[in-house]
C-alpha cells in the first residue's frame, strides 16, 4: 500500500508510536485511527490479509499501513508493526485492536509509566478498578486463560488477554513473538519473564459492540493450545517434570498396594505390578526429559545472553 500522501515524521522527532494489527475490520478503523492520534505521535496499522477496504480506510485517516498478503495471524501483525516502529526510535509503542473495543483516550495513562522510566511492559487490565459491560462468558474465559498463562510463565498479571499494551524502547527492540495466534498476549508474560521486563499494570475500559466476529470457544481453545506450547518451550521443567513426577509417584503408590496385596493373600497381582513397573518407568523418562530439556534450555540462553 503506497503512503506517499502521508508525511511521516523523521526519526528524532518520533515519540510514541501506536500499533493497530487489523483484519477486515473496515467498518471501526478510521474511527479508531482517528481518535489514536490524537494521542500519539504515529499510527501504524498492519494490515493482515484484509479482503475488505481496511488498509485503504486507514489510510485516508491518517495511518502508516503496511500489508500482508494473506492472513498471518495477530503475532505475524504485531512483530510486523514492532520492525516498523523501531524505525522511528520512538520511546514508547502503544498497541491497541482495530475493532474500537478500546478507549483511545486512555492512551496517555497506559504510555506514561513507560515515559516515565517505570516500566518496560504496561497491560490495560480490565479487571482493575473500572467496570465494564463484558459478557460473562468472556470473563469466564478470561480468567481461565490468565491463571494458566500466570501459572505457566511465573508472572502475574490480572488480565493476560488484554490486547492493550505499552512498551517501551528496552521491550519493543527486543521481542520477538513466535506465535501467530491469539496466544500471542500469553507469550508476552513468557517473553517479559525470559527478558527481565518490569510490568505495570493500568486499568482501562472496553466496549463490546455487536456480535463476536469469531467463536469465543474455537478462540479459547486456539489460545490454550499455543499456551501450553508456551510452557513447553519456556518452561520445560513444569511442562513435563510436574506430570513425569505425578506418574511416578502414583507407580510407586500402586507398586506399594501390589506389596500389600502379596502380604495378605501371599499371591503376586501381576496386572498391577505391570502397571506399577510401567508407570514408574514412563513418569521416570518424563521427568527426566523435563530436568533435561531445561537444563539445556538454560545453557543455550546462557550462550545468546549478551556479554556485559
Amino acid at each position: 500500500m503506497a503512503d506517499a500522501e502521508i508525511e511521516k515524521p523523521k526519526a528524532d522527532s518520533t515519540k510514541t508510536v501506536a500499533i493497530i494489527p487489523a483484519h477486515n475490520e473496515e467498518r471501526y478503523i478510521g474511527s479508531v485511527v482517528l481518535q489514536v492520534r490524537k494521542h500519539v505521535d504515529v499510527v501504524i496499522v498492519v494490515d493482515d490479509g484484509s479482503t475488505d477496504a481496511t488498509a485503504e480506510i486507514a489510510e485516508a485517516a491518517g495511518a502508516i499501513v503496511i500489508r500482508h498478503s494473506q492472513n498471518l495471524g495477530k503475532g505475524a501483525a504485531l512483530n510486523t508493526g514492532f520492525r516498523e516502529a523501531r524505525k522511528l526510535l520512538p520511546q514508547a509503542v502503544v498497541v491497541l485492536d482495530a475493532d474500537g473495543q478500546h478507549q483511545a483516550r486512555e492512551i496517555p495513562s497506559l504510555m506514561r509509566p513507560v515515559l516515565q522510566g517505570e516500566a518496560d511492559m504496561v497491560v490495560g487490565s480490565r479487571f482493575l478498578g473500572v467496570r465494564s459491560a463484558i459478557p460473562r462468558l468472556r470473563v469466564f474465559g478470561m480468567r481461565t486463560l490468565t491463571i494458566a498463562s500466570n501459572l505457566g510463565s511465573g508472572v502475574k498479571v490480572s488480565d493476560s488477554q488484554t490486547g492493550f499494551r505499552a512498551f517501551s524502547e528496552e521491550a519493543f527492540s527486543r521481542i520477538d513473538f513466535q506465535s501467530h495466534g491469539f496466544s500471542v498476549e500469553s507469550e508476552m508474560q513468557f517473553l517479559a519473564k525470559e527478558l527481565g521486563l518490569r510490568i505495570v499494570e493500568v486499568p482501562i475500559s472496553v466496549s463490546y459492540t455487536g456480535a463476536a466476529k469469531r467463536n469465543i470457544l474455537a478462540q479459547g481453545l486456539e489460545v490454550l493450545n499455543g499456551l501450553l506450547q508456551l510452557i513447553g518451550q519456556h518452561r520445560p521443567l513444569l511442562f513435563f517434570g510436574v506430570p513425569g513426577l505425578a506418574m511416578l509417584l502414583f507407580g510407586l503408590w500402586w507398586g506399594y498396594r501390589v506389596v500389600e496385596i502379596y502380604r495378605k493373600v501371599q499371591e503376586l497381582a501381576i496386572g498391577y505390578a505391570l502397571l506399577a513397573v510401567l508407570l514408574c518407568i514412563v513418569g521416570s523418562v518424563i521427568l527426566s526429559t523435563g530436568i533435561t530439556l531445561h537444563t539445556l534450555r538454560a545453557l543455550l540462553l546462557e550462550l545468546v545472553r549478551p556479554k556485559e
